[in-house]
């Protein structure tokens, strides 16, 4: 079965860097677009970023462009999200997702940016 594992997530300081990761597994990975969403406490969940299967393409919410990068690895199924200069409204817990004949989401990992 399809599997999405993310990990990454953590603690740090406003202006501070986090890089997470995205581990897939049951999917032709190589061959579908990813993306990470993320939802803070209190409100709907949001889109992030995209990928597309062969990293050509990607796409970024206004609120992460030039702050973060989306990325990925197809030879290790994994889809990566470097976050730099963060914001405390960046707290949330970040999901990866992709579509597959039906969406699949991850369990998520916990960011926290204290100011």
């Amino acid at each position: 079965q399809v599997q999405l594992v993310e990990s990454g997530g953590g603690l740090v300081q406003a202006g501070g860097s986090l890089r997470l990761f995205c581990a897939a597994s049951g999917l032709p990975f190589s061959t579908v677009a990813m993306r990470w969403y993320r939802q803070a406490p209190g409100k709907a969940r949001e889109f992030v970023a995209s990928i597309s299967w062969s990293a050509s393409t990607t796409y970024y919410a206004d609120f992460v462009k030039g702050r973060f990068t989306i990325s990925r690895d197809n030879a290790k199924n994994t889809v990566y999200l470097q976050m730099n200069s963060l914001k405390p409204e960046d707290t949330a817990v970040y999901y990866c997702n992709t579509r597959s004949g039906m969406d699949y989401w991850g369990k998520g990992t916990l960011v926290t940016v204290s100011s």
